[in-house]
Formats: structure tokens, C-alpha cells, sequence
């Protein structure tokens, strides 16, 4: 049964009024309390809705490991936003604990199970005094190592915390903690816990099917049908609220939204951000709330009562999700303090663009020759699209009447374009051929890293055009020149500093496709999820170096195979490549010398170095020339 919702007896109160004001309190506001654990059931119980309810697959593995009576203790680990709280307080009400209790201000609990085991459950390790940690501590130890067979603890704390902790605790008892090492190479390395302690980390869960799972439980939550019985929707009025919770739910474009938004956060999560689902969740309620204007929707973020003065000043297109998403509606200061948005925002889309998709958007509405297109594009969408708003600004400036001469003049018009960018985006069918949607971001190899992950994943080889882009971004690293080889890598040097940005002097060559153990091998790392390059200089164990290609990585080699100056991409992933070759240089000195020791017979050239210099063709087809260089006494 449907609780009610109504929060007043007032006919012109909205009916999911309530349900949107709890669902503006997980957006990101400057005090969001219902963003932690603690605060949830008061908020549901005052706001008389349904929760979000989202799949705890670790909870029920949890929940598996006390059942199943293996003596031990359990790590719930973790960031902030995470779920830590929510999972410890799952297997709290599982095993019998009361809810009133765990709602008490303690933090440390304990309950008896009916197999007669004592259950000391910590629910924020960083809220405990030293003591209370050590206490803690020193039981989920005994606890291990079989000291303890009556007792266990289950402890939820962030990474950083317990490693500090359990150092600090080794320091009082003037050791070094046993359990320390091994934790920290189960966060770090995907090392195995130490035997007899459960380590869940939380911050390995999050993913596209995360953010999936988020957005059906917030835009298709059952307190959305109440708002068919608005009378902000009724006459053909549009009720900005429920038009962002259509379009994330995928009612006007079978999902395309959703997909695009996954495949960023995907690229994200290879690159190395971590999206809590706290984070998540703000974002959804974000992307459906959000607004431009603080003065018509307070904070940013829209309310019921907001939607009558909106729509009555025709600034619907100000609620635009596809600006909502990257928090374009919230001070950039508190954007940027989420993960999450400052992991969206630097895909750049909105500020990175093309040529083509840029004049549809200025001169399409006028050319005869993009009509249709800017129709097809734009003018199918009257809310977000091709606004009147949007078109009485352009007009303004392609005609440059005085407005638009002034300073700044033409802001308006390039803040609505940039908006168009984003919703171009999301919206470009995959069939508009002539505007690729990943041009229009930071990262324009994107959907190639998805495509070889995917490929990877499936056993299957990485596809000929993609493993050339790699090869040859690899040689021109290598070398500093502009060498189109793909079909072999150049492992230079310049003849003593591996770090020179030219090298010219070939200490090696390799196949660039792994052949009897020799050659350039792209595979999938298990535990990263990433693609990763293996090059071996010689068939065995010991004679092949990896790199992980994350997508950033992945981006640069294919801008550099594309032209672009190594240096002007990004330093750091230049380092890294630096970094790699100067493996690949020292396993070829190794190698060299390994077949000196067997091979190399004395004679009469003894004295003579002979070197392989790296010439270019005109075509930029690059080969290596050796020549006999004289030592003399």
C-alpha cells in the first residue's frame, strides 16, 4: 500500500510535492543531511514516502560470511558515500539487532547471536577515541589469529583511517602492526586479506551499472505517478521536474541519455575517479531538480512550488538536465567539491566542439542546405532545443545590432550555445555520421577505449585500426620523429640519456603483433579492467614490459599518432611513456648482453661498435640503418 504523500489538506498543494522536496534533499545542496545513513528513516518518516531502494549485492555477501560461522572478524571499507553505515546497519537488523538501538548515539554495539557469538559492531571507526580503537583493533587481531573464538567485530571505516590507525596503535605497543601491511596491499595492490579477517571494500562497486540502477530508482520511483494528476502539467503546460524525469528515465529517446552518461562514467572509473553512490544519488537529483536561476529555484534546485513561477516566465529551458548533469545550475564552488561532477566536467563537453557541429547550430536555421539537419537536430526539441529563446538569440547575433558590439555583448547567445553543445551530446543519433558526438569532449578516442574493453572482455583481438593509432603514437614517442611504421615498434634511444624527447638511435626493434612470444601484445588487465600493452623484446619470462592504458594514456597516444606535439597534450602522461620506454631500453641492454655472453666471437673486429640510426622516407615510413662506428685506442 501506497503511503500518502500529501503534506497538506490544500487542493493546490502539487500531489508529489512531498516526494520532491525529500528527493531535493539528496541534491547537491550545502547542507544535505539525508545524505547520511543516520538521517534516512527520520526523512522518510517526515516526508511519508517510499525510499530509494537500491541492490546491496556486498551486503548479502556479508550477511553470508557471519551465517556461515567462519571465525574471524569483518572490514567494511570504503570513502565517504560509499554505503559503510548502510551495509554495517544491514547486518545489524539481519542478525536481530533492534533498530532503536542502532539509532542510539553509541557508536560501538554489541549483539548476541544465538550461536552464542558476541557481535561488537563499529559503525565509524573514526569516531572512536583512541581506546575505544584500540579495543577494537586489538579484538579484530585475537579475533584472526584464533586468540578469540567467542568474539568478533565487524568495523566500517575509510581506507586511510584504519591504516592510521592500526599504525598508530603498532607505535603505542612499540611494533609494527601485523595487520597493516596486508590491508593496505588488499586496498592498494588487490592483494588477499589476511586469513580470518573479511575485508569488503565498497569503493570497487561503483560502475555503469551503478549509475543505471541509480537512475531507474530515482526517476522510475512509484511517487512519480502521482504528478499525472498535476495541474502544473494539465493544458499543455510542461512541468520542468517531470520533463528531466522523463528524459533520464528514457521515455523520448530509448535510453540513448542513460548509455551516453554511463559511457562517461565508465571512462571515469578507468581513469580513476571513484563515484560514491551518495554521489550518484545528488547527481540524479541534480540532473532532475536542477535550474540556472537561484532566484526561481532556490539553491539550484526546484521544488513544486517553483514550477508555476517558472513556467510563468518561460525560463523552463533553464532547467535543461543536459546542463544540470555537469551541475552548470550550481555554484562552481560546490560543484567542484563533488567527485563526481568534477569528474564529469572534465570531459569538457559544452567548451570542446567542432567546426561542423558549431556552424549547424549558428547558420543551420538559415542555410537551406542544413535545414533539415538543424531540424532533425534541434528543432525537434522546443524545451531544450531550438527555443524560441534560442532563436530570437541568435538572431541578435548574426545580425549584430548594438547589444551584441558592446563588451560581452554576445554572451548570452555563446552561454545558450555552449548549453547546445551538451545537449548535442547526449542526443546525436549514433547514425549522424557527419557529427561524432565524443569530438565534442576532451576525450575524442573515448568510444574507441570503450569499443577495445569491450573486445577485450569478449576474447576477442582489438581492432586493426586501433592497434595501428596505438603503434604508431608508441613509435613517435619512442623516437621524437613523425614515423608512420605501424607494423613494427622502435625501441630508441639517444645513445645515453633515456629520458632525451629525440632519440634516434634503435637499440631493438619489435613486432607490433605478439608472434612465437615476440611482439606487442594488447590485452585486458583482470584486476584494473583496463587495456593494457605487453611488449616483449624476446620469447621467455623476463624479457617483456606492461603498461596499463587507461583512457587519458590511451587519448594521448592516439592524438600523438594523430599529429598532435607529445608536450602539449599532457607532461604527465608523457612521463609515463618516458617511463616505459626506459624499461624497454633496459630490458634490451639485458638482452644484448645475454647474447654477447653466448654469441660473440673475438676476432679481428674486435673494437668496432655498430650502431642502428633511425631514417625516414618521405612517406614518413621509418626504417633502421646500421653503421660500423671504429673505436680507436
Amino acid at each position: 500500500m501506497n503511503l500518502p504523500i500529501v503534506a497538506s489538506q490544500e487542493s493546490s498543494v502539487p500531489p508529489s510535492s512531498a516526494w520532491v522536496r525529500f528527493l531535493r534533499s539528496y541534491g547537491p545542496t550545502p547542507n544535505n543531511l539525508t545524505l547520511f545513513d543516520e538521517f534516512v528513516t527520520d526523512n522518510l518518516v517526515k516526508a511519508k514516502v517510499k525510499p530509494i531502494t537500491l541492490s546491496s549485492p556486498l551486503l548479502e555477501k556479508i550477511k553470508e560470511r557471519v551465517s556461515s560461522g567462519v571465525p574471524g572478524s569483518i572490514l567494511i571499507a570504503g570513502t565517504a558515500g560509499d554505503g559503510k553505515t548502510y551495509h554495517c546497519r544491514g547486518l545489524w537488523t539481519y542478525l536481530g539487532g533492534a533498530e532503536k538501538e542502532w539509532a542510539a548515539k553509541t557508536t560501538v554495539k554489541q549483539l548476541m547471536l544465538p550461536d552464542g557469538r558476541l557481535a561488537v559492531f563499529v559503525k565509524d571507526l573514526s569516531e572512536l577515541s583512541d581506546e575505544e580503537s584500540d579495543d577494537a583493533l586489538n579484538l579484530m587481531e585475537k579475533s584472526i589469529n584464533g586468540e578469540e573464538a567467542h568474539s568478533f567485530v565487524v568495523i566500517a571505516a575509510n581506507h586511510g583511517q584504519i591504516l592510521e590507525r592500526l599504525r598508530d596503535l603498532g607505535k603505542r605497543q612499540r611494533r609494527i602492526h601485523p595487520l597493516r601491511k596486508p590491508i593496505q596491499d588488499a586496498f592498494l595492490q588487490y592483494g588477499e586479506a589476511p586469513q580470518g579477517l573479511a575485508i569488503f571494500d565498497l569503493s570497487r562497486t561503483t560502475r555503469r551499472e551503478s549509475l543505471s540502477e541509480v537512475l531507474k530508482a530515482v526517476a522510475g520511483h512509484p511517487e512519480w505517478e502521482n504528478c499525472k494528476r498535476c495541474s502544473l502539467q494539465a493544458d499543455g503546460r510542461v512541468c520542468p521536474i517531470y520533463e528531466n524525469r522523463s528524459r533520464v528515465l528514457g521515455e523520448l529517446d530509448e535510453g540513448l541519455f542513460a548509455k551516453r552518461l554511463s559511457d562517461i562514467v565508465e571512462v571515469s572509473r578507468l581513469n580513476g575517479w571513484h563515484l560514491p553512490v551518495r554521489d550518484l544519488l545528488a547527481l540524479a537529483s541534480n540532473m532532475i531538480l536542477g535550474h540556472a536561476n537561484p532566484k526561481e529555484a532556490k539553491e539550484g534546485l526546484m521544488a513544486c512550488s517553483d514550477v508555476a513561477k517558472i513556467q510563468e516566465k518561460g525560463s523552463i529551458e533553464n532547467a535543461s538536465l543536459y546542463g544540470n548533469v555537469f551541475g552548470a545550475n550550481l555554484p562552481i564552488r560546490r560543484a567542484m567539491s563533488r567527485p563526481v561532477f568534477r569528474a564529469l566536467v572534465s570531459f569538457g563537453v559544452g567548451t570542446e566542439t567542432t567546426n561542423a557541429t558549431d556552424g549547424l547550430m549558428v547558420y543551420g536555421n538559415d542555410d537551406p542546405r542544413q535545414a533539415d539537419v538543424f531540424m532533425r537536430l534541434l528543432g525537434k526539441d522546443p524545451i531544450y532545443g531550438a527555443t524560441q529563446g534560442y532563436l530570437a538569440s541568435l538572431q541578435r547575433y548574426l545580425e549584430g545590432d548594438e547589444a551584441a558590439r558592446i563588451d560581452n555583448g554576445a554572451q548570452e547567445f555563446l552561454d545558450r550555445l555552449q548549453a547546445q553543445r551538451r545537449r548535442l551530446f547526449f542526443t546525436l543519433p549514433e547514425s549522424e555520421k557527419d557529427y561524432d558526438y565524443w569530438m565534442m569532449t576532451a576525450f575524442r578516442f573515448a568510444g574507441d577505449y570503450l569499443d577495445l574493453v569491450n573486445a577485450l572482455t569478449d576474447g576477442k583481438a582489438a581492432s586493426e585500426s586501433t592497434r595501428a593509432r596505438l603503434v604508431r603514437g608508441l613509435n613517435r614517442v619512442m623516437t621524437g620523429l613523425l614515423i608512420e611504421n605501424n607494423d613494427k615498434l622502435f625501441v630508441a634511444s639517444s645513445g645515453g640519456f633515456t629520458q632525451s624527447r629525440i632519440s634516434v638511435l634503435c637499440d631493438t626493434e619489435a613486432s607490433a603483433r605478439r608472434s612465437g612470444g615476440v611482439g606487442m601484445r594488447i590485452k585486458l588487465d583482470p584486476l584494473t579492467e583496463r587495456a593494457e600493452l605487453d611488449v616483449a623484446l624476446a620469447a621467455g619470462a623476463g624479457h617483456s614490459a606492461s603498461f596499463s592504458l587507461s583512457p587519458v594514456r590511451f587519448e594521448f597516444l592516439c592524438r600523438v599518432a594523430e599529429g598532435a606535439l607529445p608536450g602539449s597534450f599532457s607532461n604527465e602522461c608523457l612521463e609515463d611513456m618516458l617511463a616505459f620506454k626506459a624499461k624497454l631500453l633496459r630490458k634490451a641492454e639485458l638482452l644484448r648482453a645475454s647474447r654477447l655472453a653466448e654469441d660473440e666471437e673475438p676476432g679481428v673486429d674486435d673494437g668496432a661498435l655498430t650502431l642502428n640510426f633511425i631514417e625516414m622516407e618521405q612517406n614518413g615510413h621509418g626504417f633502421s640503418r646500421p653503421v660500423a662506428v671504429r673505436v680507436g685506442a
